[in-house]
C-alpha cells in the first residue's frame, strides 16, 4: 500500500510538470501572436513608448485605416487570393494525377523514375539557374509565375502515391468492368474517395502559395503583380522613417501612425485568412497525417 501510495504521488507529480511544460510551451508560442496583435490595435506614437504587454493602453484603429487605405494593399490582397485558389488547384490535380500514374504498380520503370525524383528532393539547380529558366520561359513578370514552377513537388506526389496504393483494387476493377478508362477510374472513383489527402496537400501548397513572398521579388517588377507578402516585405523594407503621416479618406484631420505600428496591422490582416481557413481543413489535415502510418 505504501509503495502505491507512492508511486501514485510521483504520478500527480509527473502529471503536474507535464501540464505545467504544456502550459509553458502554448504561452512561448501563443504570446508573440498576441503580443503583435495588440499592439497592432494600439496607437503608433504611445506603442513607441513601450511597456504593453497583455492589453492596448491606447487603443486605436488608425493603424489598419492606414493599412486599408493604402491603394496597393487591396490590389496584393486580390492577387494573393486569386493564386492561393489557382495554385492549389493547379497543385493538387496535376500531383495527383502525376502520383496515380506513379502508384501504379505495373508501370514501366517505376522504380527509375522515383529514384530519379528523390534526387531532385535533395539537390536542386540553384537560384541563377532558376531565374535564367523563368526568363527563357517568359514567366518574369506574369502570373503564371506563381503557379507554374510550383505545379509539381515530388514530396507531395509521395504523399499521394501512399495513399493511392492502400485504396481497394477492387474499386478499380469494377469500373473496369463497367467500361471505365483511366480517365474515368482517377476522375470519378480515386478522387473523390481521395478526400483526406487531397485537403492536406491542399493545405501544406495553400499556405505556401499565402506566405510566398519570394516569387514577387525576385521574378516580378510590376507592383500589380506583387502579392501581399511581397507587400508586406516592401513595408518592412521601405519603414525608414519612424512616423509616417496618413490623410484618412472621409476625415480632414490628418493622423499619423508608426512605420513598426502598420506592420504590425499589415501582418494580423496578411495571417487571418490562412487562421481562419485552418479549422475547416483540420479533419482532413489530421487524417491526412496519418497516410503511410499503418500497414496491413
Amino acid at each position: 500500500m505504501f509503495l502505491l501510495n507512492r508511486r501514485t504521488k510521483g504520478d500527480v507529480v509527473f502529471d503536474t510538470l507535464n501540464n505545467l511544460g504544456m502550459l509553458i510551451i502554448c504561452f512561448v508560442t501563443l504570446y508573440p501572436i498576441w503580443y503583435v496583435l495588440i499592439n497592432s490595435f494600439n496607437d503608433g506614437k504611445d506603442a513607441m513608448l513601450g511597456g504593453i504587454y497583455w492589453w492596448p493602453r491606447v487603443f486605436s484603429l488608425e493603424n489598419y485605416e492606414a493599412v486599408f487605405n493604402n491603394p496597393g494593399i487591396m490590389t496584393a490582397m486580390g492577387l494573393t487570393v486569386a493564386k492561393t485558389v489557382l495554385g492549389v488547384v493547379a497543385h493538387v490535380f496535376f500531383t495527383a494525377m502525376v502520383a496515380y500514374a506513379f502508384s501504379r504498380r505495373d508501370l514501366i520503370a517505376g522504380k527509375f523514375y522515383i529514384l530519379m525524383g528523390t534526387v531532385t528532393m535533395i539537390f536542386s539547380g540553384g537560384l541563377i539557374p532558376t531565374y535564367l529558366l523563368i526568363r527563357d520561359l517568359n514567366l518574369l513578370d506574369n502570373f503564371l509565375v506563381y503557379i507554374i514552377p510550383v505545379l509539381f513537388s515530388f514530396f507531395d506526389l509521395i504523399i499521394f502515391m501512399t495513399f493511392f496504393r492502400d485504396i481497394p483494387d477492387g474499386l478499380e476493377e469494377a469500373a473496369r468492368i463497367d467500361g471505365a478508362n483511366d480517365w474515368t477510374v482517377f476522375l470519378r472513383v480515386v478522387l473523390p474517395v481521395s478526400m483526406p489527402v487531397l485537403a492536406t496537400i491542399a493545405l501544406f501548397h495553400g499556405v505556401y502559395q499565402w506566405n510566398d513572398y519570394f516569387a514577387g521579388i525576385i521574378y516580378v517588377n510590376k507592383e500589380s503583380l506583387q502579392p501581399i507578402q511581397t507587400f508586406l516585405y516592401r513595408v518592412v523594407a521601405q519603414s525608414s522613417s519612424n512616423i509616417m503621416t496618413t490623410a484618412l479618406q472621409g476625415s480632414a484631420v490628418t493622423k499619423t501612425v508608426t512605420s513598426q505600428s502598420v506592420k504590425l496591422a499589415t501582418m494580423v490582416v496578411t495571417t487571418l485568412p490562412i487562421v481562419f481557413a485552418y479549422p475547416f481543413l483540420q479533419r482532413y489535415f489530421v487524417k491526412g497525417m496519418m497516410i503511410g502510418s499503418i500497414k496491413g
